[in-house]
């Protein structure tokens, strides 16, 4: 496999950090190199985040952060309307969205028709989240989304990486949440 690296857009206090963290674990349990860190505008709730992740199977030696991501992940669609998402992108690349609206809806449907098929997908994760965990963090039903969408990490090894950054209640909670987001994540036509 080469390098798939992925960015992950959201907002303060949605996990993004935090998913970028467990999707890097998950890589890790699969004898995979990865690596995951943020950026940050300014650190207040609310405000727009970018936290970024890549997998390789050798040593990863870059260290700036991914400016052409194989995946994007959209914790908060309203990003789209203030951030230009898509920038970089690969033109084979996949897009991950935290909604239960058409992309039509979202205003990106021109632009999600730009890749093939099979490679945009919506999933519902913060109606997900707050449904199984209580609380309206995206970012486990994400990444366990990206693992159906791409192939490209198993889910098996997203629920261990979940566990191991929350063990307990939350942890479950946060796998059933995660299992529910990939039965359920739908493609884009």
């Amino acid at each position: 496999m080469p390098m798939f690296q992925v960015r992950i857009h959201g907002r303060g206090g949605q996990g993004a950090v935090s998913g970028a963290e467990m999707l890097s674990v998950a890589a890790f349990l699969e004898d995979k190199h990865a690596q995951a860190f943020p950026s940050f505008g300014s650190e207040r709730m609310g405000a727009p985040v970018v936290a970024f992740c890549r997998v390789d199977n050798k040593e990863i030696r870059l260290r700036e952060p991914v400016l052409e991501p194989d995946a994007l992940l959209v914790q908060d669609p309203s990003l789209f309307n203030s951030v230009d998402v898509f920038a970089g992108l690969k033109a084979d690349g996949y897009l991950i969205i935290n909604t239960a609206k058409s992309l039509d809806d979202l205003g990106i449907g021109d632009a999600a028709r730009q890749l093939p098929e099979g490679h945009v997908w919506t999933v519902a994760a913060t109606e997900l989240a707050v449904q199984h965990v209580g609380r309206p963090s995206p970012n486990a039903c994400m990444i366990a989304a990206l693992a159906r969408a791409s192939g490209a990490i198993k889910l098996e090894s997203v629920t261990s990486a979940i566990r191991k950054k929350f063990p307990g209640t939350v942890g479950e909670a946060n796998v059933v949440a995660a299992q529910a987001a990939f039965d359920n994540a739908k493609a884009f036509k």
